[in-house]
């Protein structure tokens, strides 16, 4: 409906209603003065984006990425291409935590290129003073071994370990140490071109055969690296057990007869 007033009067009238204090108009809803109105509520997409804006820049810095040592090893073996690189690869070679406790790194002694190739476990504390696999009293019994059969370090056999670095407290060596440095192992056996191989306890046998029992395993043939493989009793177990001797000696008389045909 439209006003009737004209101009003039309704100007009067809203000068006389200022005059006697009104101020404000007067809606149909009462309003409370005293309530303190809600700031209003930003958009989840626009709060996430000032955040964004807000947060300082950090460097992204990718996750470090963990090296298999077996992957090195077989890398490092590889590169070497007779036996005296290859000594040098595994003394260059840092993955396996053993070489930080060892003295020395024990590789190998006696005649490479022989037809027997003579593994054992690990370096004991002998081994790791002196660098050379088989001293001290295990050393001196297995020469009397291999010469019962005339053979001979100096000659006619050749030495090495499963392990170059002697393991604290001349602990057995771990399953994944042994994997680790396999690599190492079979490069070694490709490269001194032998044509036996003779497996000195239940490390050996583990990392060639992969396989464990010396009780069991002792003086049956077996094939490994394509190689004919004979395991053995470990002169230090020898040392340890004398009435195994008997054993011993019968499997080195096999050897003998396998060297002979």
């Amino acid at each position: 409906m439209e006003s009737q007033l004209d101009y003039h009067t309704a100007k009067a009238l809203l000068e006389w209603q200022v005059e006697f204090g009104v101020t404000e108009t007067i809606s149909d809803v009462p309003v409370n003065r005293f309530e303190v109105a809600p700031e209003p509520k930003a958009k989840p997409v626009l709060v996430a984006a000032a955040q964004a804006r807000a947060a300082p820049v950090r460097p992204m810095h990718p996750a470090p990425v963990e090296v298999d040592g077996t992957v090195l090893a077989r890398a490092a073996s590889a590169g070497a291409h007779d036996i005296a690189a290859l000594k040098v690869a595994m003394a260059g070679f840092e993955a396996c935590e053993l070489k930080r406790g060892a003295r020395n790194l024990v590789f190998a002694d006696g005649t490479p290129g022989a037809r027997v190739m003579v593994i054992g476990e690990a370096p004991g504390r002998e081994e790791d003073r002196d660098g050379l696999p088989f001293v001290g009293a295990a050393g001196q019994l297995l020469d009397k071994m291999l010469g019962a059969i005339d053979l001979s370090r100096t000659e006619n056999a050749y030495l090495t370990n499963v392990l170059p670095w002697r393991p604290p407290q001349n602990r057995e060596a771990t399953p994944e140490e042994i994997a680790m440095l396999l690599p190492f192992l079979e490069r070694h056996v490709t490269l001194a071109k032998p044509d036996f191989l003779v497996l000195m306890g239940n490390v050996a046998c583990q990392a060639v055969l992969g396989k464990r029992g010396i009780t069991r395993l002792r003086g049956e043939w077996d094939e490994a690296m394509g190689l004919p493989v004979l395991p053995m009793f470990h002169p230090a177990y020898l040392l340890r057990n004398p009435e195994k001797k008997r054993e011993a000696w019968a499997d080195l008389l096999s050897l003998k007869v396998r060297l002979r045909d």
